[in-house]
């Protein structure tokens, strides 16, 4: 009996926690999905698999490779609480807390598949809560009633003939270079995207906005041009290749996080001292170190609280010592993640003119701000990402600030970034339009 289950279990896969006749019914419903949605039917016939198929036709792959995962780790569980012998009692109470934890974990991701699927088909937010509890029936309503047919097909998002520019920005030996063909990882799934076609050249002396939706990829653009997540790419900073030459470099490009990472019971001047030992090259002799960091300190302007420790500053002064600490070493190329967030508006200036003052001293400071234009004035040149059809951050502009609102047709930053969000997301989901313009731009 125990050898039936279990042949059950893993025939059925994930619906082996059903009865047969409603993992039957869900299989049934999920063909009639996938084949108005774009996919092979036939993988509705094969574990695992069906649920990430289900998760693409809802516009949500990344949560469906989650709950792939999910649920051969829940399956895998179920078959082993099935063959445990019958006198041990505590190896199978062990197991069946950990399916549970799993279980939780899955639903969280159903959710959002099935929010996915309401959005995809234009049905109410109340289908969802039927689909965690009847899924059977529902999915075999929404497969082969004609009254539910989806709003994108999953070529939407996949194996879209794409326009790159597969070009190269112009290396000079003063400024920033960046040429990343792509940025990818890999997993059980083969390999995703993250960036792809990205070139640009940033003059010295330049202030940069940064900008694009949640997911666009920000965050992984700068791990690549820092070199702290490497591409496939060429990063060249003033004639110096970052990858080939991250030892040396690694001192000339700043990047300060948005939560900073200080120990309060540290002073001002500890916190700056210790952060000169650790950034500073190593041929500089202690003098060097102590002209360096009161010469920070007074263009941070925290000479007057160099002696109070930092859980007692206010937040301007914490956000100017974090940025300060990264300062010492005298950057090149000075990244900064969110560096106002928490500040109101006079805060915020102040610390966008100091910003200001870095570019001007010939140095590339680029920002990410979610509150850019009351501080736009500042900036040189804006650089706007966006995730095209396949969900991979691609370069949608970059250029002057005049240049990005003529390109656009918005006054605004924020209206810059609602154009190439997706609907979903309250945008205007015209991502893959301004990418494609782009790139004929960059070709002109």
């Amino acid at each position: 009996m125990v050898i039936v289950r279990l042949l059950l279990l893993f025939t059925l896969g994930e619906y082996g926690i059903f009865t047969v006749p409603e993992a039957i019914l869900t299989i049934f419903g999920y063909w009639g999905i996938f084949k108005k949605c774009g996919a092979k039917p036939w993988e509705a016939l094969v574990p695992f698999r069906r649920t990430y198929t289900l998760a693409r036709c809802a516009g949500r792959e990344p949560e469906g490779r989650v709950l792939t995962a999910a649920d051969v780790i829940n399956t895998v569980l179920q078959g082993l609480i099935l063959i445990v012998p019958p006198g041990n009692t505590g190896f199978p109470v062990a197991l069946m807390a950990a399916q549970f934890a799993v279980v939780l974990w899955m639903l969280i991701y159903w959710i959002r598949v099935f929010d996915g699927l309401a959005l995809a088909f234009n049905r109410r937010k109340i289908w969802v809560v039927l689909w965690v509890f009847f899924q059977g029936i529902c999915s075999a309503v929404w497969g082969w009633s004609k009254r539910f047919a989806p709003r994108w097909l999953i070529s939407d998002f996949a194996d879209v003939e794409e326009k790159y520019f597969d070009g190269s920005a112009r290396g000079l030996d003063e400024g920033l270079t960046v040429d990343i063909r792509e940025r990818i990882v890999r997993s059980f799934f083969g390999k995703k995207y993250l960036l792809r076609d990205i070139h640009m050249y940033i003059k010295p002396g330049r202030m940069v906005l940064l900008l694009g939706g949640s997911g666009a990829g920000k965050t992984t653009f700068l791990n690549a041009v820092n070199g702290y997540e490497k591409a496939d790419a060429q990063i060249v900073l003033n004639g110096s290749n970052v990858y080939k030459e991250y030892k040396k470099m690694k001192y000339k490009v700043g990047f300060v996080p948005q939560q900073d990472l200080m120990r309060g019971s540290d002073t001002v001047l500890r916190t700056l001292t210790d952060a000169a030992a650790l950034r500073l090259p190593m041929d500089f002799d202690q003098k060097e170190r102590r002209e360096r960091v009161d010469e920070v300190m007074k263009m941070f302007g925290l000479r007057p609280v160099q002696d109070s420790l930092v859980d007692k500053l206010s937040g301007g002064q914490r956000k100017r010592l974090s940025i300060a600490m990264e300062f010492i070493s005298n950057p090149s190329l000075f990244i900064l993640d969110e560096p106002d967030s928490g500040l109101d508006g006079v805060m915020a200036r102040e610390l966008m003119n100091r910003l200001r003052r870095i570019a001007d001293q010939g140095k590339i400071v680029i920002v990410i701000t979610h509150t850019p234009d009351r501080v736009i004035d500042l900036f040189d040149d804006v650089i706007v990402l966006a995730k095209d059809a396949n969900r991979t951050g691609r370069l949608a502009f970059y250029g002057t600030i005049e240049e990005a609102r003529k390109f656009f047709g918005r006054e605004r930053m924020e209206e810059i970034v609602m154009c190439v969000c997706r609907e979903e997301e309250g945008g205007e989901g015209r991502a893959d339009d301004y990418i494609s313009e782009y790139v004929d731009y960059q070709r002109s």
